[in-house]
């Protein structure tokens, strides 16, 4: 009669594609074997029955396999199946817990001087290596730091934190996670097949709920039932045989527990102890069935925090960081700083969304409030662009048609009465006005004339030769800005409109200011509103305008453009007029 093999071992994976749910360290692993990136010395850790013994001795196949190494050797590969079977005499595994004293590892250190026997590697796989003492690490850490070229060191270890950090620091780290129920499920529900047995899916979430992800312990588990039930298992053998708690029952007394009724709890509670279940496993079924509850309820109350698209960025954001982590000097600084920048971009408004907005306040639509855009460009930090520097320049916006209203009177509480305001005389006030302010904006107004001022709206035009002009200043900050330097002039209250229009023949275009600036002239009087600026023949021709000259520091330091250069992470290449 042949010997019996239990299922942990028949199936037990013997290439990194038959390990189920560590992906992140077989992978790595694999491309590391490919790229010749083969370290020295690994630590695997993680919970028992992960799989950190069986990725060891995968990768031990890998490297001294037939012509490796190499992470797909064939399946009858005479090297690889000594290493499987325990005789390879080049692969040597270890127990950390039997031999963890400072002779067996003096032993070690002379065997590791000798060449392999057959292989390319000498390999020595150490189980459980934070068992042993302080003074076996220490005489181990020589041979770790420098060992011999044909010398690999595999660790592994449930308790990383037990190990000394001088060993840890000249080892390559894999940390080993918890096996889905899901993927559990499936790959129990597949040896099932293969052993010929039945067994429905509340029993195969049953086992794995069980097994707390080790699929060793979810083995095990599918062994005994199939020792006590044959061939055809159910929900309730799983459950009778390890004491655990139905589905069901959890969720019955859970919903007592959560209405306040203090009879029904008890009587469920009753029901389960009589029927010898594991009152530990209950407590722990139940606190898990309670924290997923308060997660389901955190999330619904987040995901109304936010929508898709501030979702989207914030992922974006943290996927950058995840990327460009490793090269960041001081990783709690570089993560903090991510966290920030994610908080931003939950708010950030998108460049199509600002541009669209733009555009609707552009067409001309009297309806439209720049209320909406005021608020959408409220953070102008936060919205999200290139990172890459660009220089950018807005198209054409389609220029709004002035409508011709009547003159208007205010009322006492209103800004003029009984006269008429000279805007050629007023402009050139403005213009200074607005260049201490921003020199940035006068450069771009000073080819701009007034138009009108009719029911206390301030209409700027441009002419069609600068009609780009408009897509470059007309935003709320330059409205503000002028209605701010219009008040100081003693035209207070006023609304800003910036249209394309025909400059008048006889308009004087204003000089720009020279190095000692003329002192302001004094506010206009009050006088009444009029739809175009009275016909003043000059008595001489007047200059023509000079070009501006910018000074490239003060062009820099002008608050509009360091705020430019910040939202779209740009640079400055030529200063131009």
């Amino acid at each position: 009669m042949s010997s019996y093999q239990v299922i942990a071992r028949k199936y037990r994976p013997q290439r990194f594609g038959d390990v189920v749910g560590q992906e992140h360290v077989t992978q790595t692993l694999s491309h590391a074997i490919e790229a010749g990136r083969i370290a020295h010395a690994y630590l695997f850790c993680g919970p028992r029955g992960t799989g950190k013994t069986t990725i060891a001795r995968i990768f031990a196949m890998c490297l001294n396999s037939t012509g490796g190494p190499k992470p797909d050797f064939a399946p009858d590969d005479p090297k690889a199946l000594e290493i499987s079977e325990g005789r390879s005499l080049d692969v040597m595994e270890i127990d950390g817990a039997s031999n963890r004293g400072i002779d067996e590892i003096r032993d070690l250190r002379e065997t590791v001087k000798y060449a392999p026997a057959s292989s390319k590697f000498k390999i020595y796989i150490i189980d459980e290596v934070h068992m042993l003492t302080k003074e076996a690490f220490n005489a181990l850490l020589k041979t770790l730091e420098e060992p011999p070229a044909h010398v690999k060191f595999m660790f592994a270890t449930t308790e990383p934190e037990k190990v000394l950090p001088t060993i840890l620091s000249r080892c390559q780290r894999f940390d080993l996670r918890r096996i889905p129920i899901n993927l559990m499920v499936d790959h129990l529900r597949h040896i099932a097949k293969l052993e010929n047995v039945e067994i429905d899916d509340p029993a195969l979430f049953a086992i794995a709920r069980g097994a707390d992800g080790g699929m060793r312990d979810a083995e095990s588990a599918l062994d005994q039932l199939i020792s006590f039930c044959g061939n055809k298992i159910v929900e309730t053998d799983v459950l009778s045989m390890f004491g655990l708690t139905s589905q069901s029952q959890l969720l019955s007394l859970s919903n007592a527990l959560l209405n306040g009724e203090a009879d029904i709890v008890l009587r469920e509670f009753n029901d389960l102890t009589k029927h010898g279940k594991d009152l530990g496993k209950f407590v722990a079924d139940l606190l898990q069935h309670l924290r997923n509850l308060l997660v389901f309820q955190i999330m619904a109350e987040q995901s109304a925090l936010v929508g898709t698209d501030g979702l989207t960025r914030m992922m974006e954001v943290l996927t950058n960081a995840e990327a460009s982590m490793r090269d960041a000097a001081s990783r709690k600084i570089f993560i903090e700083i991510a966290l920030i920048k994610a908080i931003d971009a939950r708010n950030a408004v998108s460049i199509d969304a600002v541009l669209k907005r733009l555009n609707e306040l552009r067409g001309g639509d009297a309806g439209v409030s720049a209320a909406p855009m005021a608020a959408a460009v409220a953070r102008p930090a936060q919205v999200m662009a290139p990172s890459a520097p660009v220089v950018a320049k807005a198209a054409p916006q389609p220029a709004r048609v002035m409508q011709a209203e009547a003159p208007a009177r205010q009322d006492a509480g209103g800004t003029l009465a009984h006269g008429t305001l000279d805007l050629q005389a007023l402009w050139p006030q403005l213009l200074e006005a607005i260049g201490r302010a921003s020199p940035f904006a006068r450069s771009y107004f000073i080819e701009a004339h007034p138009v009108s001022f009719v029911k206390n709206v301030f209409t700027i035009g441009f002419d069609a030769e600068f009609a780009d002009h408009i897509s470059m200043v007309d935003n709320t900050k330059n409205h503000t800005l002028i209605s701010t330097k219009l008040a100081e002039l003693g035209v207070p209250g006023a609304q800003v409109k910036i249209v394309k229009a025909e400059r008048p023949d006889n308009f004087a275009a204003p000089i720009p200011p020279t190095a000692t600036p003329e002192p302001a002239r004094a506010a206009p009087a009050p006088v009444q509103q009029t739809t175009a600026p009275p016909v003043a023949p000059p008595k001489s021709p007047a200059p023509a305008a000079k070009p501006v000259q910018l000074d490239p520091s003060e062009f820099k330091n002008d608050p509009l453009i360091k705020k430019a250069l910040e939202i779209f992470k740009g640079t400055i290449v030529e200063v131009r007029v």
